[in-house]
């Protein structure tokens, strides 16, 4: 077996997760298949050569099932600094022992490059497994103790860049200088829309922000680096007007020159997408603070990225108090894509969502038309479609800032994201400026009456829509009493036509959601099971009877929203009757319940796996959740042919 096969055998079986072999992305300017002198040495034992040390390191033992791949790490470091900073081996060291005073620290640095005079540290390496998500006090020790002023932490996947310009004070840098570079050139280099990565964790790089700065910076979170998303995403639409390119979204050598530069584009990001941010905010990170989140945020790209990977950041960043009042929860993505396929949207109808949160059921029911109808279209075609067809409404301030930068990362555009009351449309008058622009961009999707003071009454009060279609998760918590907006409402009536008391939020999104849709128009709507069985809402379910056809009731896993909460959901789908159309006294409902949900009871989420135990991936190299609800969407699809 050549050495080059057997590398890539012996690597295969060291990564066996697909994501952590793709991990050894940061090696992509060297073949590790190439470079790496891996061989059996004993039976079922296989060695690495390394080259500083000059002798055989173990690698992986077949038979106790034992591997190494911090070594493969840091072997392909060694190469990547020899062939691609030009480094000689000279200056090159591993495992040299840290010293504490008079003291020798027990855990040995793994790289460290030597100044020209071969003494003085100039970069130290810490490796890890790619696995491995920690390591950066340990990596600012080496380096406070060794006194290099660069520090690099890599997992292969991954990498962290600290520059310590003045005792312990950390920058970040985008790279190391290679052999005839100083760090200024590092920090001076343009930086242009083509060097960007495409391929990132987010949800990485926002926990390392945390560690290195938000925690102590003394400012929210999820507001500060909103900024920063939105000063980025206006950077790097504008980059493409620029000669060759450029972004200025990146570090500069003075930090204070980094914070003016980023303010501007924040600033402009504010102008170029009014109602997201006042007018008056700024960026309210200090200059140093910023610069290590510029350093880390600058490497990668927004526009037009894997949605996925930014969902899953959006998640991780809203507070988990804005995720559970009022019973807000993120929906299951996986839950999303079955409800998307059994409506099947297409090009040309409008779709909505009365409680849109961060966007799940509008960015994957785009993603669907994109890739159905609108397949052969190129990008303009898909922008338009989205600026066009996709609306969004919600009240809390932070999820809808979500769901619009989605939308300008996936849509690359203006989009219909509005931050109202859906239950409460007495509360959109007003002249504040982003009422104004949400009753423009509503209007046109009024229902028109042919009598014509319905139709004034409609377009005064915005009760009734024209869409095409509706998808929905409302929130479950919280009583409406405001007698006022009861009135609104014919389920806050008993049989007698009285006004109740009080009525639970979710069951007045279910009327409001009827209102929204043309006759003719489909809904998917997440409810409590309770609404469907319960005896006390039988009311409930005449009413729905009387408006809509059911399509189907689909019952979710009761592990579905977990860790959120253990409420029984179903997701409920109908069509509204046409006016003059004539309803049915019996026909056929489409009934599922799902028996695997795709989580534990932990809220974790379950992938399958083969029989020897190891996780399944996609064409895609995707973890493939364990779930029930494709094959659940087929069977309805089926259904609705017969």
């Amino acid at each position: 077996m050549t050495n080059q096969k057997l590398a890539n055998e012996i690597i295969n079986k060291i990564f066996r997760d697909p994501e952590a072999q793709y991990g050894l992305k940061e090696f992509d300017v060297i073949r590790p298949d190439q470079v790496l002198e891996i061989f059996e040495k004993e039976k079922g034992k296989f060695y690495i050569k390394c080259l500083k040390r000059d002798k055989d390191i173990l690698l992986f033992n077949e038979e106790k099932n034992l591997a190494k791949p911090e070594e493969i790490i840091r072997q392909l470091w060694i190469q990547k600094l020899l062939k691609y900073y030009n480094y000689p081996l000279e200056r090159i060291d591993v495992e040299k022992d840290i010293r504490f005073g008079h003291e020798i620290h027990a855990k040995a640095a793994d790289i460290v490059i030597y100044q020209k005079d071969k003494e003085t540290p100039l970069i130290i390496i810490e490796t890890k497994n790619p696995s491995e998500k920690k390591g950066l006090d340990q990596l600012k020790t080496y380096i406070n103790s060794e006194g290099a002023p660069i520090g690099v932490w890599s997992n292969g996947a991954e990498k962290v860049i600290l520059y310590r310009p003045y005792p312990r004070e950390y920058q970040a840098l985008r790279d190391i200088p290679k052999v005839d570079q100083k760090i200024e050139d590092v920090l001076e280099e343009k930086l242009t829309l083509d060097k960007l990565e495409t391929k990132y964790d987010l949800v990485r790089i926002i926990k390392i922000l945390e560690e290195l700065v938000l925690a102590n910076a003394g400012q929210d979170s999820f507001s500060e680096i909103f900024k920063l998303i939105y000063a980025k995403l206006f950077d790097e639409k504008e980059a493409r007007k620029r000669e060759e390119n450029e972004v200025l979204f990146r570090q500069s050598k003075d930090p204070n020159i980094t914070y003016d530069v980023i303010n501007k584009l924040f600033l402009k990001a504010v102008q170029e997408w009014p109602g997201i941010f006042s007018a008056y905010e700024k960026v309210e990170l200090s200059p140093s603070h910023l610069d290590v989140c510029i350093s880390e945020l600058q490497k990668i790209k927004l526009l037009n990225s894997n949605l996925e990977v930014i969902d899953a950041a959006f998640e991780y960043l809203l507070p988990d108090v804005a995720k559970g009042k009022r019973g807000q929860y993120f929906t299951p993505r996986h839950a999303i894509d079955m409800a998307v396929k059994m409506l099947d949207p297409r090009d040309g109808e409008y779709i909505i969502d009365p409680a849109c949160g961060s966007g799940g059921f509008l960015i994957h029911a785009m993603n669907y038309t994109w890739n159905h109808d609108l397949r052969n279209s190129d990008r303009s075609g898909k922008t338009d479609y989205a600026k066009k067809y996709i609306y969004g409404i919600d009240f809390d301030d932070k999820p809808t800032k979500i769901a619009r930068a989605m939308m300008l990362i996936a849509g690359d555009g203006k989009s219909h994201i509005l931050r109202l009351n859906s239950l409460n449309p007495k509360e959109w008058q007003g002249e504040d400026r982003e009422k104004e622009r949400a009753r423009a961009e509503l209007r046109d999707r009024l229902h028109k009456f042919e009598d014509y003071d319905k139709n004034k009454f409609n377009q005064e009060n915005f009760k009734y829509f024209d869409f095409d279609m509706l998808l929905s998760n409302p929130p479950f918590a919280g009583e409406i009493h405001e007698t006022s907006l009861l009135r609104e409402y014919e389920l806050a009536k008993n049989d007698k036509g009285k006004l109740r008391n009080k009525m639970e939020r979710h069951i007045l999104f279910i009327e409001r959601s009827l209102d929204l849709i043309k006759p003719g128009g489909r809904m998917a709507i997440v409810l409590p099971q309770g609404v469907l069985n319960n005896t006390q809402m039988e009311y409930v379910r005449d009413y729905l009877l009387e408006k809509a056809k059911i399509l189907a009731v689909v019952g979710l896993h009761g592990n579905t929203f977990k860790p959120h909460t253990g409420t029984k959901t179903s997701i409920l789908f109908m069509k509204k009757w046409d006016e003059k159309e004539k309803i049915p006294q019996d026909y056929p409902i489409f009934m599922a319940v799902s028996k695997k949900g795709g989580k534990d009871t932990s809220g974790e989420y379950i992938y399958k796996k083969d029989k020897d135990g190891n996780v399944l991936y996609d064409v895609q190299g995707k973890k493939i959740l364990d779930h029930d609800l494709d094959e659940i969407a087929e069977e309805f699809l089926k259904f609705m042919k017969k």
